[in-house]
C-alpha cells in the first residue's frame, strides 16, 4: 500500500468511527455529514469522495463483501448440483469471509440498533442484502451451477443470515454459529433423503 492509499483509507476509517460514534451518541436523525466530517477532523468534500450519503457509512463493508464474493471462482470445488452442495458451498464461502460479513464487531451493536429503529435504513439493509444475494449467485453460476439452482441457494443463504442476525441481536458472536446452525437445518430438510 502507498502512502497516499494509507492516508485514504486511514480517512476512510477515521469518517466511520465517527459516525457511529455520533450515532451511538445523538442516534441517526440528530447527526449531519457536517457532523460527522467535523468529529473525523476532515471537511464535508472529503466525506463525499468516500460516502454517497451519512446511511452509506453505517453500511462501508458492504461494497468490499459482494466485491469478494463475485470474485469468488470457487474453482476448487465441483460445481454444485444440488440444493444442499449450493447452501454448504455458500455457508463455507461465507465464513471466509465473516470478518468483511460482521465488519467492525465494537461498532456491530450500534448498526443492528440503527437498522431495527430506523425505517430508512431498514429499506437501505435491505437493499444491500440483495445485492449480496446477487453476489453469491454469480459465485454460484462461476463454479457451474444451474442457473434456477444459483438463484435458490443464494435467496435461502441471505434468509438464513437474516435469521442469524436477528437471533443474534447486538452480539457479533452469535452471528456465525447462528448461521451455520440455520444453514444445517436448511440443507438436512433439502436432503435428498428426507
Amino acid at each position: 500500500m502507498t502512502l497516499r492509499e494509507a492516508k485514504q483509507q486511514r480517512a476512510r476509517e477515521q469518517l466511520v468511527e465517527a459516525a457511529f460514534a455520533l450515532y451511538a451518541e445523538r442516534g441517526f436523525a440528530q447527526v449531519s455529514v457536517t457532523d460527522i466530517a467535523e468529529r473525523a477532523q476532515v471537511g464535508r468534500t472529503t466525506f463525499f469522495r468516500y460516502f454517497g450519503d451519512k446511511q452509506e457509512v453505517l453500511f462501508a463493508d458492504e461494497q468490499r463483501l459482494i466485491e469478494e464474493f463475485a470474485a469468488d471462482s470457487g474453482t476448487s470445488e465441483p460445481p454444485p448440483r444440488d440444493l444442499p452442495t449450493a447452501l454448504s458451498q455458500l455457508w463455507e464461502l461465507a465464513y471466509a469471509k465473516r470478518d468483511i460479513v460482521l465488519g467492525d464487531k465494537a461498532m456491530f451493536p450500534v448498526r443492528q440498533r440503527l437498522i431495527a429503529t430506523v425505517p430508512e435504513l431498514q429499506d437501505r439493509a435491505g437493499r444491500k442484502m440483495q445485492r449480496i444475494a446477487e453476489a453469491l449467485e454469480a459465485a454460484l453460476l462461476n463454479r457451474g451451477a444451474d442457473p434456477e439452482l444459483a438463484l435458490l441457494a443464494a435467496q435461502l443463504g441471505i434468509a438464513c443470515f437474516r435469521v442469524a442476525l436477528q437471533t443474534a441481536g447486538e452480539d457479533p458472536e452469535r452471528v456465525m454459529p447462528t448461521m451455520e446452525r440455520v444453514v444445517h437445518q436448511v440443507i438436512s430438510t433439502a436432503s435428498p433423503s428426507h
